[in-house]
């Protein structure tokens, strides 16, 4: 049975990608910072699938190296690592701010969270990823990496940061795919959180992102960057 480490795991993305792969007979490792939420999370996926569903939840702070040590050993104990998602994320602080005005603390704690934690679970988790017929990092990056936004250095120059690590991995360890997945706009609260009294519900469910997702994870492209809009779409 394939094996996933899906961070960020209790909305959004995460939960939709989780809930998906589940359906499919994955087993799941989850993570999220707050342990109600992510438990309601895993609930609802073993009430959907029965409660004989693969899907053990571990709260805890990636930016935690005993809590990534948790993680490691859960999946350890698994005996594979076919998949690692690094989803989860954090744009710093709401209403964002301008990197000129940017609190070098608040600044840390985005690369901590954005960059520095997934780069600790991969050099954690490669050894059990090589034993994978087919092992694959998939890191969720951001439009905010290529394109330029007022008020939003610290997490696109984060995500940026996160794209360049993703491709030099992948130059590194050729035998492991390293996908670096743009996912585009989504009505999630991260979003809202970056447009605090807005309405963002044009914005498509994480559900509608995750096809794409599930296609890229199964199909034969390789290592680099990806849009999840054009995955699939015809060249």
């Amino acid at each position: 049975m394939k094996v996933a480490l899906i961070t960020g795991a209790s909305r959004g993305l995460g939960r939709a990608l989780g809930e998906a792969l589940a359906g499919r007979g994955w087993t799941l490792v989850l993570d999220a910072r707050h342990p109600v939420p992510l438990a309601a999370a895993a609930a609802a996926m073993r009430r959907r699938l029965g409660e004989s569903a693969a899907v053990y939840e571990i709260a805890g702070d990636v930016t935690s190296e005993q809590h990534r040590a948790a993680l490691a050993a859960a999946v350890g104990r698994l005996g594979r690592l076919d998949v690692l998602v690094n989803n989860a994320s954090t744009l710093g602080r709401s209403p964002l701010v301008s990197l000129r005005e940017a609190p070098l603390e608040d600044l840390r704690r985005v690369y901590d969270v954005n960059v520095l934690a997934p780069l600790a679970l991969v050099q954690g988790l490669l050894p059990l990823l090589r034993q994978s017929p087919r092992p694959t990092v998939l890191n969720v990056t951001s439009n905010g990496a290529v394109e330029h936004y007022n008020t939003w250095g610290p997490y696109g120059s984060s995500k940026a940061a996160l794209d360049h690590l993703t491709v030099t991995l992948a130059a590194e360890e050729p035998a492991v795919r390293f996908l670096a997945v743009d996912p585009g706009d989504m009505n999630t609260q991260m979003h809202q959180d970056a447009f605090p009294g807005e309405d963002i519900s044009d914005r498509p469910p994480p559900t509608a992102v995750v096809p794409a997702i599930l296609d890229l994870i199964a199909g034969d492209d390789g290592s680099g960057r990806y849009r999840a809009a054009e995955i699939g779409a015809a060249p």
